[in-house]
């Protein structure tokens, strides 16, 4: 059963990064096979198809992505910090990413139509995961005085979620950090908008 779980966690390792570098559809089994080492039918004891393979290696990515979001966030001691948190998580993620190929997010948001439902499914729970975690900072910053009342708060999470995801395309394509350093400065300019105190650190 050990040795099992570790094919598999091997499998899902190696197959998100070709997904996430090489395509979610431009990848085939043969690619796997090569990156893994292993037959096709021992990733298919393990995975249905390749639809769920995909999905379950999204999955892997997001969970990768929200760990480490969430260790940056709960270490920050106010709205104001928790959000530079998070900006400061994409500022640098040029520069030294998680994962090659860019953001999973965008990258399976770009791949996934009515003919992979399983992929858009799991982008789709990735997608309103990060925009929960941001209505949920600033619902906890207007509870603890912090934020003003009168934020539209699913209007703020979705422009935050779109400047940063937008901002990570642009520098790619570019080449530069250019769009995504304008992005955090228009999103710390939003920030400082709901905040009470703009002095607060």
């Amino acid at each position: 059963m050990r040795d099992s779980e570790t094919t598999k966690k091997t499998i899902i390792k190696e197959s998100a990064n070709l997904f996430n570098t090489k395509g979610y559809k431009a990848t085939s089994i043969s690619d796997i096979t090569k990156a893994t080492g292993l037959t096709k039918g021992a990733i298919y004891r393990h995975f249905e198809n390749k639809s769920d393979l995909e999905e379950q290696a999204l999955r892997s990515l997001s969970g990768i992505m929200f760990t480490q979001l969430g260790t940056a966030i709960r270490a920050a001691k106010n709205f104001r910090s928790k959000m530079e948190s998070i900006f400061t998580f994409f500022e640098t993620y040029m520069d030294s990413p998680l994962y090659d190929g860019g953001c999973p997010l965008m990258n399976a948001a770009v791949e996934a139509d009515d003919t992979n439902p399983l992929l858009r499914g799991q982008a789709i729970l990735m997608l309103a995961k990060f925009k929960d975690a941001i209505n949920t900072l600033v619902l906890n910053g207007i509870r603890h005085k912090q934020v003003n009342t009168n934020v539209d708060v699913r209007s703020f999470s979705c422009v935050v979620v779109a400047n940063l995801e937008g901002g990570i395309m642009m520098s790619k394509l570019e080449g530069n950090k250019e769009a995504i350093m304008i992005s955090i400065d228009h999103l710390r300019n939003m920030v400082d908008a709901i905040c009470l105190d703009n002095n607060e650190n």
